[in-house]
C-alpha cells in the first residue's frame, strides 16, 4: 500500500471498546481520510484490533500505520510504523519490516533531523505540534517557518500535527504541509464522518 502525497491522516484515540474504535475509523474512512494510524498504548486487545483495522483500511484502499510499535506492525502485517523520539531507530525498523514498509518519523520542529531522516530512508516526515493539543498538551511548539523551509529542501511527504481544525488547517497547507494528522478534530467530534469530509475538502479546494 502506497503512502499518499496529500490528504487527511487520521490517528485513533485510546478507546477500551474495539467495536467503537472500528466504527469511528470507518466513519472517517467514508469521509475520505487517506491514512489511518493506530495509536494504542495500553489495551490488551491491540493485536486483534490492529488486524481488524487493517482489513477495514484495505477495504477503503487506505494504508494502516502503527504508532511506535514495530513488533505490532510486523505481527499484524500493517503497512508501516510511525516512530517518535524514543522509539526504535529507523534503520532497525526498516530491517524488521522490510523495504516495502511505510516508515514515518516525528521531527517536531527540527529541520536538520528531518533532512537526516530523509537520507536514512524515511517515507514521510512529521512536524508539530503547531497548535494547542489535547493529546499532547506539553509537546513543544513547532513553527510555520519550519514547514516553509522543509518544503523547499525535502522530497518526501510532510505531515503536520497538533490541534488542527478546519479553521487553522489552511495556514499549514499554505506553509507546505502535504498531510494533516488529526485525532481530536475528527474523533472528538459528534460526527467523525462529517468532520473528515470537511477536512478533506480543504485539500480538494487546494487542488
Amino acid at each position: 500500500m502506497k503512502f499518499p502525497d496529500s490528504g487527511v491522516y487520521a490517528i485513533t484515540r485510546e478507546l477500551s471498546s474495539a467495536e467503537r474504535l472500528l466504527n469511528e475509523v470507518e466513519a472517517a474512512l467514508r469521509g475520505g481520510v487517506k491514512v489511518i494510524q493506530f495509536r494504542c498504548k495500553t489495551a490488551d486487545n491491540r493485536e486483534s484490533t490492529a488486524r481488524k483495522l487493517l482489513t477495514l483500511c484495505h477495504h477503503y484502499q487506505v494504508p494502516l500505520i502503527i504508532n511506535d510499535n514495530v513488533d505490532l506492525a510486523a505481527k499484524t502485517g500493517a503497512d508501516g510504523v510511525h516512530l517518535g523520539r524514543d522509539d526504535c531507530p529507523l534503520h532497525e525498523a526498516r530491517k524488521t519490516l522490510g523495504q516495502q514498509a511505510i516508515i514515518g518519523v516525528s521531527c517536531y520542529d527540527d529541520l536538520d533531523k528531518a533532512i537526516a531522516m530523509e537520507k536514512a530512508g524515511a517515507d514521510y516526515i512529521a512536524f508539530g505540534r503547531f497548535f494547542a493539543s489535547g493529546t499532547k498538551p506539553l509537546a513543544s511548539q513547532a513553527s510555520l517557518s519550519t514547514l516553509v523551509q522543509a518544503k523547499s529542501v525535502l522530497n518526501l511527504p510532510i505531515v503536520a500535527i497538533g490541534g488542527i481544525t478546519t479553521a487553522n488547517a489552511p495556514s499549514l497547507l499554505d506553509s507546505g504541509a502535504d498531510l494533516l494528522a488529526i485525532i481530536g478534530g475528527i474523533f472528538n467530534q459528534p460526527d467523525p464522518y462529517q468532520a473528515s469530509l470537511e477536512l478533506q475538502q480543504l485539500f480538494n479546494h487546494k487542488n
